[in-house]
Order: structure tokens, then sequence, then C-alpha cells
């Protein structure tokens, strides 16, 4: 195990014979006092920035839930830092990428013959501290829960509660894992850095923690997650102090990728002409005629992959490319060269949609083949299809979008005789399919988490392999994924859930309406926590033509205003007219200049679905943007004030207001200063965008 520290101060041989019972981690934004006392727990808990402090009502600090094996039903047994000694106390010094302070508590349990360590970390000039444990066992036990931080505070808050651990459930898919905890006064949010843990608040305890299954094998101690406590400086902003927290920790920066996807112009059809036909089309269209930047990537969705499976003998040998395609992409590459952009390729890692006949072979070969798809914890798929992966990404492939992890928009796949299986025979599982309608039933849930943890682990390690070998490359998952922040410590952007490819409608008033609706269900109602600016959200898509220039603008400008950093156009490239190309290039130029803005998008007001006027807002230094959509058949008023709700800075004076729609700023003012609210007599399904440029920020 690489360790990210180096002790520097003297160990405590016991910490009480020294008098040292009290230990306290501190910087300019919080503060965090352990003490040794009877056991190890915290005792009180600083937000500076407010200020507010925070004493834990009860404090059990973590907790293990342990087993002589998952094959050895009622051998559980639950500790928790009561059930240790404090046999000593470290102090150390962070010398990574963020210099800070560290404690180190080494408990062990004499009865069970454990020893954890736990480790609390507190950057200098960060607003979070982190905490993680050890734990090292003399005998092998199954490691079946790990909390890393347990304590109850007065007001602890869950924000997301939803749970849908679904097998069959069209737009029902909500595993609720990987959401933060908050406090409603105290302005703090915690969490654990993995996508797949629970999180969770009952009568005012916090326990941050996950479902793991695996063995602790005779002294070699398991490391696990670390746990965030993070500020804010006010408890109606925890939001923006979460996702700044989210910002620091992404794989890679947020940037903006706007590419060309084959799957409405081809579908399955696709082939080397008909691509090369549309990517010149495109570069010649936007590119070239119309001073559109290069592309980022051109997709070759569904259709490129060799189902037979042809090189199943190869190390790597699944996702073979189809005759349709020269070797290695060779001249697909060259012609991408030609037009300074990248290669993108569809992958459904468990072979979901059009790599479906490729699971029965596999699993004639021995391959861990679950109902419909491939398991994504199986050892000996998971080994190949990394090792096809990295050598796709080696050859030059800079965009992923993985299709279909544990499902897809209707149906899941689980594999129910995994880690945790052999412990729950009153289950019954093995006359179940992998997808069978039962596994709806809440009382499968904790057997269904953990394959998902497991299958969310193993493509974690994928991820940042291929992280290594080309630390630009921008990755999507998508169908099957699940919404927890902590993805974006592997990938760039995830699946707005439970919503279709194609917006429902039929026309573009409804198909607004109805992924702006999904917007409010997820983000608003729901409360998931997750930057909307990392959402795939499949828009925009231009598929005919005929509509005019500004109906398509207004649809194009209102889609952009989401503020995704991952701009796909869907197009059927052949039919688009010089007017569809011209707005379509506004659009794109506008998202280039506006992507600062992007960072702290977010939606206001009303729900879309109940024809209630919304929008979405973004804003940087001197510079920043209001969409506003009345769904409704009939006139509403739409309002919003230019404060902090919306992003926008106190110190910012003298906008000056414009607007790429037609009569976008009539009836408005020229300037607008921080503050101001803004009243618009909105006729029916009318769109404004409204843009604020060149600001003076008062210092």
């Amino acid at each position: 195990m690489k360790r990210s520290f180096i002790v520097t101060i003297i160990l405590f041989v016991a910490a009480c014979m020294q008098g040292k019972e009290v230990y306290r981690l501190e910087n300019k934004y919080l503060s965090r006092v352990i003490t040794t006392k009877s056991y190890l727990h915290t005792v009180e808990i600083t937000n500076k920035q407010i200020p507010s402090q925070i004493l834990p009502t009860e404090c059990n600090e973590f907790m293990l839930r342990l087993s002589e094996g998952t094959d050895k039903v009622g051998t559980d047994f639950i500790l928790c830092s009561r059930d240790f000694e404090v046999e000593r106390v470290s102090k150390y010094k962070l010398i990574d990428t963020e210099p800070g302070d560290g404690l180190l508590f080494t408990l062990i349990n004499r009865l069970h013959h454990l020893t954890v360590n736990v480790y609390y970390e507190l950057p200098y000039e960060k607003p979070y501290l982190r905490k993680y444990l050890t734990v090292k066992s003399e005998k092998e036990v199954t490691l079946e829960r790990i909390d890393v931080d347990v304590l109850a505070l007065e007001d602890a808050f869950q924000p997301y509660t939803k749970k849908a651990i679904t097998s069959r459930a069209a737009s029902n898919w909500s595993p609720g894992l990987g959401q933060p905890l908050y406090t409603l006064h105290s302005a703090t949010f915690w969490g654990i850095e993995f996508p797949a843990a629970t999180n969770t608040v009952t009568e005012q305890q916090m326990r941050l923690g996950y479902q793991w299954g695996n063995k602790i094998e005779s002294n070699k101690p398991y490391r696990s997650y670390k746990s965030v406590m993070g500020v804010a400086s006010n408890p109606d902003y925890i939001d923006d102090a979460f996702f700044a927290y989210i910002d620091d920790i992404r794989i890679r920066p947020l940037r903006l990728q706007v590419q060309y996807n084959s799957w409405f112009d081809y579908g399955q059809s696709v082939d080397e002409q008909s691509f090369a036909k549309s990517v010149e089309l495109i570069h010649q269209e936007l590119v070239v005629r119309r001073g559109v930047k290069p592309l980022s990537s051109y997709v070759i969705d569904d259709g490129w992959q060799d189902t037979t499976l042809p090189d199943l003998d190869k190390p790597d040998g699944v996702w073979s490319i189809n005759h349709k395609f020269s070797r290695k992409f060779a001249n697909t590459f060259r012609l991408l060269k030609e037009v300074n952009s990248g290669l993108g390729l569809w992958l459904s890692p468990g072979c979901f949609f059009g790599a479906r006949p490729q699971v029965d072979i596999l699993r004639k070969n021995g391959y861990e083949a679950l109902s419909l798809s491939m398991s994504m914890s199986g050892p000996r798929y998971m080994d190949k299809l990394e090792k096809r992966i990295l050598n796709l990404t080696k050859q030059g492939v800079n965009y992923f979008k993985y299709d279909g992890l544990f499902g897809h928009l209707n149906i899941r796949d689980f594999e129910l005789n995994g880690r945790g299986a052999p412990a729950m025979p009153q289950l019954n599982t093995e006359r179940l399919e992998a997808n069978a309608l039962e596994l709806n039933d809440p009382k499968y849930d904790e057997l269904k988490t953990y394959y998902l943890v497991a299958g969310t682990e193993r493509f974690m390690q994928i991820l940042l392999r291929q992280h290594e070998v080309n630390p630009h490359v921008f990755t999507a998952i998508t169908n099957g994924a699940y919404l927890s922040p902590w993805w974006l410590q592997y990938t760039d952007v995830v699946w707005l859930i439970n919503c279709g490819d194609a917006a429902n409608g039929t026309n573009r008033n409804e198909e607004l309406t109805y992924r702006d609706g999904t917007y409010y269900e997820v983000f608003e109602e729901e409360q998931t926590k997750f930057p909307i600016n990392s959402i795939f959200n499949h828009e925009p898509k231009k598929t005919t033509t005929g509509e005019s220039a500004d109906e398509f603008r207004k649809y194009l400008f209102m889609s952009l205003s989401r503020g995704t950093a991952f701009i796909e156009l869907y197009l059927r490239s052949n039919l688009l007219s010089e007017s569809d190309w011209d707005v379509l290039a506004e659009g794109i130029k506008w998202a280039q200049n506006y992507f600062p803005t992007f960072a702290r998008v977010k939606m206001y007001g009303g729900n879309p679905q109940q024809k209630e006027v919304y929008g979405y807002s973004g804003w940087s230094d001197g510079l920043g943007y209001i969409s506003m959509h009345n769904p409704s058949e009939k006139s509403q008023v739409g309002s919003t004030t230019l404060d902090r709700s919306l992003g926008v800075d106190k110190d910012m004076k003298n906008y000056r207001l414009t607007s790429p729609l037609k009569d976008g700023v009539a009836g408005l003012k020229d300037k607008w200063c921080y503050g101001d609210t803004i009243s618009i007599e909105l006729k029916p399904k009318e769109v404004r965008i409204l843009l604020f440029e060149g600001g003076k920020i008062v210092k």
C-alpha cells in the first residue's frame, strides 16, 4: 500500500499516560476535536465560516460488520470504536498534493484479534477533512460492511432518500448510492469518496459507509475508501460548497466536449464510407464555412463491433472491429487527423444493445455471463475487457461512450451468486433469473447492492488505468449507470438517469418539457446532488428539416442553456438546410464563448411537467445568462432575481443585456445589477435567452 504521508512526531505509546486525551485538527475553515477518553470518538466539530460549533449527541466513530465468511450463516458481528482499546497516537504531515496535518489512532480488539488504524487528514488550504481506516485481522475474516464515520448530529439531514434497485421497471432505476449528507444549520456536507457508498441518516445518526463482502486475509490490512467532511459559508448554499469540493477531486478538469454521434444518421448500419461522408460534411459546414472550432471527436456508435468474437483467444479478444471498417480504424484515424479531430467509440461494458449476440458466445467459452449481459464483476471477462479498452486508448481513441453497465432504461441484470449470496439462503436466489421481476422486491436490495459495489469497483479500476494511458481521454458512463458525484473521480459525464434517448413529444416545446421535466424530477424533487454541468442528456438533436430558423434556434439555445459541458450532436446530417447549419453553428459558438459560466449552472423556477415557467442560469466573472421557458398554452409571468441563488456575484454591476433570439430583450432595460428582479410576461410556449456581458467587477 502506498502511503501519502510520513510520521514526523513521536509515537505516544499510551496517549492517556501522557495526559494527551484530546486531539485537534484545525485550519482556517474548520476544526475537529477527537478524544481517547474511554474510547476513540469525536467530541466537537467547528465550522469557522459561519461560525458554528457542533457537538455530537452520540459518536461510535466507525462501525464494522464482520463474519466468519459469507458461506457461514449467522456468524455476523458488529464492532465500533467502543469495542477497541487505544494503543497509540501519531501525528504526521501530509506531503503530497495537499500539504496539511494528520492524526493516526491505532486501536486493538483482543477478543477478535483485530487492529484498526484510524486516519484523519486536514489540508491547510481546503475547507474539508478526510478520514479512513485500515483493518487488519490475525485470522481470515469477511468484512461485510464498513462505516468509516458514525456519529449523531442534531441537524443531520439526508437530502436524497429515494431507493429503487429495480430489475424490471421502465424509467425507475435509482439505487440511492453515493449521495452526500448535509447538516441544515451548521452547514456541513459528508460522504464517502466512493460512488457505490450508502450514506444515511436515521434518527439523527449519520452512517457513512458501504457494503463490501470480501475476505480480509490474515495479517493483510484492508484500506477503506475515505470519508469527507466539508463546510460551507451559509446553510442555504451547501450545494455550492459541495460542488466546489467535487471540482477539486475530478479526475480531469471540467472541459467543453463538442462532438458528432453517428446513431441518428445510420444506426447500426454505420460503415467506414458513410461515416466518412458525415465527417467531411459536418467539418465543411461547421468548421470551414462557419468558423466553428474543430469538433473534439466524431463518434461511431453501436455498429462497429464484430459480435462473432473472432479474436476471443487473444488477451484482448473482445470488442473486435468488424469488416465494415479498416484494421485498427486506420482509414478513419487518417481522415480525422485531416480535420483536426479524434475518434470516439460506443462500447457497452455489460454487452447490452447491439453487443447482445456476443453474450452467448462468451458464456459458452466460460466467461461470466448473466441472463442478458456480462457480469461487471466477472474476473475473466472484465480482465479481457480492460485489456481491450486500454489497447483502443493506446491506438488513439479519445472518447468512449460506455453504454449499458448494469442494464439500461428498462431492465437490469444482477449477479445473484456473488458477494453476500451464501449468507442469505432464505432468498433462494438460485431459482431466479438475473433480471427476474421478483428482484424488484426490496428484500433483495442488500444482495443486489453487493453486486453494484463489486461492479463499480472493477469498472473504476479500468477508468483509472485508462486515464494513465491518456490523461486527456473523455469518457461518459450512460445507460445502467447511476448518479453519484463521486463517479467524477473516474469519468467526465454521467447519464441523466431514467430518461430516454429520444425526447418524447410531437414538437420542440414538448421535447424540451420532457427532458427538462426529468431534470426537475431528478435535481429538484428527488434532490440528487450532482453537478448538472456533467450530465449526458442526449441533446441536441436535428433529425428533420423544415422548421423555421427561429424555432430551431429557441430549442437549441434552451437545450444548451442546461449548461452541460458535453454537447453531442445527434444529426441527420444530409437533411440539414443552410439555415439549419447556420443556427447550429451559432449555438456551438455561444456554448464555446459562455462555457466558463457552465461551472455553476443552476436550474430555477417551477415544474416543467406542470407547465410552470422554469429555466437555467450560469455566471462567471463579467459574464452570465438566464434562460426562461413557458411550456404552457397560456401566457405566464417568468420572474427571477439576480442574486446568489442564481450564482451572481454581489460585487458585479452594469451588465449589458443582449439575446440571440428575435425580440429576446423586448420590454427589458439595457443594464442590470446585482439584486435586480427580471419579470417577463411570456407568451404561450415562449423561450427567452438573456445574455449579460461586460459587467464591471467592483473590488
